[in-house]
């Protein structure tokens, strides 16, 4: 019985070591799926549809996509997701969209417009 408790206490600290090791290995290239990006700014639904105050889990997911999108490739990429979810969400006031980031205190390096060009 020792050993067998041992043994799930090894395993089990060995794959926490795994993961940690993992979260702060850094990444040759990063890969933002469109999943997370929408994921990210679901709380923002009501404020993108309404406008008011904007929650804070919104501006956590807005602050979270800046980091992430550390290279140009990765800030084409929410670029892309962003545009190609666009169409999808009815009711989103286009200018509620474009004051999001200044309201969460984040820069977005490009403006927001459903005709953006996402490959400059």
């Amino acid at each position: 019985m020792l050993l067998g408790g041992l043994n799930s206490k090894v395993v089990g600290a060995v794959i926490m070591l795994t993961v940690v090791v993992g979260e702060l290995a850094p990444r040759a290239e990063a890969v933002i799926a469109c999943g997370q990006v929408t994921h990210s700014l679901m709380p923002c639904t009501r404020y993108l549809k309404n406008g008011g105050s904007v929650p804070g889990p919104c501006c956590a997911g807005v602050k979270g996509l800046v980091a992430w999108a550390r290279t140009r490739a990765d800030r084409q990429r929410v670029c892309s997701c962003l545009k190609g979810a666009y169409p999808g969400y009815r009711g989103i006031k286009l200018p509620n969209a474009q004051s999001l980031p200044a309201k969460c205190g984040a820069k977005v390096p490009y403006k927001i417009i459903p005709t953006i060009d996402c490959s400059r």
